[in-house]
């Protein structure tokens, strides 16, 4: 790296900035400069040469970085890292970050930016996943699982031929589920401060901050005491900021090397390709059923698209298959899946992570197996429920299960039982269900300590201030936290003062990811409020003559419960307790209990509790045009207990704005350029103005049912809400497209032009379909068999068998095959 146009001197070969530079006549600070990007204009190249020499000489430069002043990779994912700040060497897809400018504007860093020259050597570019499988060379990737794969699972729990065996009837099904992205009002920005004995502190938009900062002392190599991360609160994200970006190592370099404050702010198109949004996913479902709906045994398998770097990839692939047991009955189960990497931005953790995918195809699947088995769709969801706390095949242990309650609701509000299947041609009624984490079991990066801490500090004024590292990203995580704080003390929220999110002052929480928040910081924060009482109910007890336990905490005020008259105020008791034991602070953390499972893989599902939703959406279609119009949604949500009930309708109703938008109208296409003029694979709309999402216009009537049963896992009851509502969605959309004019759309999003091309297929006597015709061949490795509860399994593997058989269909047994 070389700085321009700012004094400094060299010591032991690093940049530091003199005491008359960094504090202009030692009292006005250095202006905060700014950074733009230079991106790569080909999904795939090695970088022969990179001509900095211009941009140096431009006006307000102050310096310039690349690949090589960032060599330490880096990911979110210990066993995938393998990302750069900046490039070094090659580049894996169109609008990675190659160069970093610095200037004293944006608009001169941008200029800048312009000048760059890079000399690229193209190479072979793959654009989906089954031409990653077919394509081994050139490597995307030095790593992974062979050739362009980055990852197999094969997984089979109890015996499936046996499974099969007991069906009356074998249903198969292909789909596909399109990639999209997030779509956050907020764009993604950080602002990198450098402080003295060379010290940092990076603000930005991000939902990881504890991450970010092992991250950042990874690849500066730094102490990480040398390093603050604060998480401003984000204008939404969605999953889309739950990863580390170079940006965000970008800046901290440069400030902690120019000595001044340095920012950057991505435009909507950089957004774009950041990505880490949904995987595309190709699905093949293989069920076997008994007449009355039940289901024997099911074989699922994946091939994701993954993008061109790791990001949360490999749990990912087990996350397309992990949930599928933990709604109905499924005794027998495997599981394959592949994920292959690609030129294209890399996919990632989007709201529901890994499940929306094989939800579709699963509650799909189950709408024409009540149809080819002659059942009512809600009837033989609500015979099969998986039983509360029981462990399914895969061996996840669930909790309290509100679905068979949440199905009532919405058949019951829809007028289900007399309108389904019976409204007039072009209108139509679809039911679906799903299931979601309430925060996942493991951390990212293993280790036995808490993954949420939570410190309460009480003041003689009777204030409560809460410190925890969890973050606001829209959700209302804050609200939560200081409920639960207030509620335990009997104060009111205006006396709870928060800390939130910031790695320097707060307690570690892991992030906002995978709906953790309420359940583990709610758990932290209940525990150290709960200390808190104790502490206060002991001194105010000695102070009024009474037993401890019979004193109430309520309205601001500790009184006994017997005579409320005979008390303290809340501000009277904590004086007292701080007499007695000196200065007040308390603090919580929590760790979830430990799954059944063993085998390797196991890591990947277990969760304190699961969710639960149901939705059924009433649809109007257009035979003529194929043009349709969702006229009405109800969504029941099984959310444990409900601790604000605003802000769970709004992340219920916001989950259906989600998932709607996916299933109707939002993908992350690409398309290649003519070769005349490029060989880049180009994503073909980064920008709002061409991605398309629902509008208030597009939004229909939403009937919102918060079924609640308190899971006593959870704070206060608490289950998670961000994330579940949205998987049953696009299933419920597809279906309900059915009974309007019976065709079967088996891909997302559904397009006008695909319900034409079902009902055309329809009127020339064929199956009335459109999606994917078949799987392709994949070597999804060696299978890992594990024995499940019902078999007397103990959760680990029998061990490996490298291949296996495909299951087959029952001899005399109909099989049934749509798509």
């Amino acid at each position: 790296m070389k700085l321009v146009g700012t004094p400094f001197r060299r010591v032991d070969g690093r940049a530091k900035v003199t005491g008359q530079t960094r504090f202009a006549d030692d009292l006005t600070p250095p202006r905060t400069c700014f950074v733009r990007l230079v991106r790569s204009t080909l999904p795939h190249a090695r970088i022969r040469a990179i001509d900095l020499e211009p941009a140096r000489r431009m006006p307000g430069v102050l310096a310039v970085l690349t690949g090589d002043d960032l060599p330490i990779p880096f990911g979110i994912l210990p066993v995938s890292e393998d990302e750069h700040a900046l490039a070094r060497g090659k580049v894996r897809y169109v609008g990675e970050p190659v160069v970093a400018v610095a200037a004293l504007t944006e608009e001169q860093a941008d200029e800048a930016t312009r000048a760059v020259r890079v000399d690229y050597e193209p190479l072979a570019t793959i654009a989906s996943a089954e031409e990653a499988i077919a394509t081994p060379e050139p490597r995307i990737h030095d790593y992974g699982a062979g050739g362009n794969v980055h990852k197999r699972v094969s997984l089979e729990f109890g015996d499936l031929e046996a499974g099969f065996a007991e069906a009356d009837v074998i249903l198969e099904d292909d789909c596909f589920f399109d990639g999209n992205t997030h779509l956050p009002i907020e764009q993604h920005a950080a602002l990198a401060v450098p402080e003295d004995e060379g010290r940092v502190t990076l603000y930005s938009s991000t939902q990881t901050p504890h991450y970010v900062h092992r991250a950042l002392a990874k690849v500066l190599q730094l102490p990480p005491a040398r390093i603050r991360v604060v998480a401003c609160p984000n204008g939404g994200g969605f999953g889309g900021k739950s990863d580390v970006f170079g940006h965000e190592i970008v800046v901290a370099r440069l400030a902690l090397e120019l000595g001044r404050p340095v920012k950057i702010t991505l435009t909507r198109e950089e957004v774009f390709y950041c990505h880490r949004g949904r995987h595309p996913v190709r699905m093949h479902l293989k069920t076997g059923f008994r007449k009355d709906g039940s289901i024997t045994a099911q074989h699922l398998k994946t091939l994701l698209d993954g993008g061109a770097y790791g990001s949360y990839g490999v749990a990912s692939t087990f996350y397309t298959g992990a949930l599928q047991t933990v709604t109905y009955n499924l005794p027998r189960y495997r599981f394959d899946g592949l994920r292959a990497f690609t030129n294209k931005p890399p996919c990632g953790p989007k709201r529901g992570h890994g499940t929306p995918q094989p939800r579709f195809a699963f509650e799909v699947h189950l709408d024409k197996a009540a149809h080819a088995l002659g059942l009512d769709p809600a009837a033989l969801r609500l015979r099969h429920l998986a039983p509360a706390e029981a462990v399914t095949a895969n061996w996840l242990k669930l909790g309290t299960v509100g679905l068979g309650r949440c199905i009532e609701a919405v058949v019951e509000g829809s007028g289900w039982r007399r309108r389904y299947g019976k409204l007039p041609y072009g209108r139509g009624l679809g039911l679906a269900c799903g299931a979601y984490l309430c925060g996942a079991g493991l951390p990212i990066y293993w280790n036995h300590m808490p993954q949420s801490g939570v410190q309460i500090l009480l003041d003689r004024g009777g204030g409560v201030a809460v410190y925890c590292g969890q973050t606001e990203i829209g959700q209302g995580s804050d609200s939560v936290l200081a409920a639960i704080v207030a509620e335990v003390l009997g104060i009111g929220l205006e006396d709870v003062r928060l800390c939130v999110a910031d790695t320097g002052l707060t307690p570690v929480d892991l992030g906002s990811y995978s709906s953790r928040v309420t359940l583990m910081a709610g758990n932290a924060a209940l525990q150290a409020a709960e200390r808190a009482r104790a502490i206060l109910a002991e001194a105010a007890g000695e102070r009024l003559g009474r037993d401890p336990q019979s004193l109430v905490f309520a309205g601001g005020r500790v009184f006994d419960a017997a005579e409320p008259e005979h008390g303290l105020t809340f501000a009277q008791a904590v004086i007292e307790a701080e007499t007695r034991n000196g200065t007040l602070a308390t603090t919580g953390s929590y760790v979830p209990p430990r799954a059944p499972g063993r085998y390797k893989g196991a890591g990947v599902g277990p969760s304190p509790t699961y969710s639960y939703s149901a939705a059924v959406l009433e649809v109007e279609v257009d035979p003529a045009t194929g043009l349709y119009e969702v006229l009405h949604v109800w969504i029941a949500h099984d959310v444990g207990r409900s601790i604000n009930p605003t802000l769970v309708l709004g992340q219920v109703e916001g989950s259906v704005y989600m998932g709607l938008g996916e299933a109707m109208m939002e993908e992350q296409a690409f398309r290649r350029l003519p070769r005349r003029l490029s060989p880049a694979l180009v994503h073909k709309m980064p920008s709002v103005l061409e991605y398309k999402s629902p509008t208030f216009r597009d939004m229909p009537e939403i009937t919102t049912y918060l079924i609640e049963d308190p899971d006593p896992r959870g704070p206060l009851g608490a289950k998670e809400v961000g994330q579940g509502p949205l998987l049953p969605i696009p299933p419920a959309l597809a279906n309900a497209i059915f009974d309007a004019v019976g065709a079967r759309i088996d891909q997302v999003p559904i397009h006008p032009h695909m319900i034409l091309r079902a009902l055309a297929a329809q009127a020339k006597g064929e199956e009335p379909r459109c999606g994917p015709r078949a799987f392709p061949a994949v070597d999804f490795g060696p299978t890992l068999r594990v024995p499940t509860p019902e078999e007397g399994g103990d959760g680990r593997a029998l061990g490996e068998d490298r291949g296996g058989t495909m299951s087959r269909p029952a001899s005399g047994r109909p099989a049934v095959r749509h798509g």
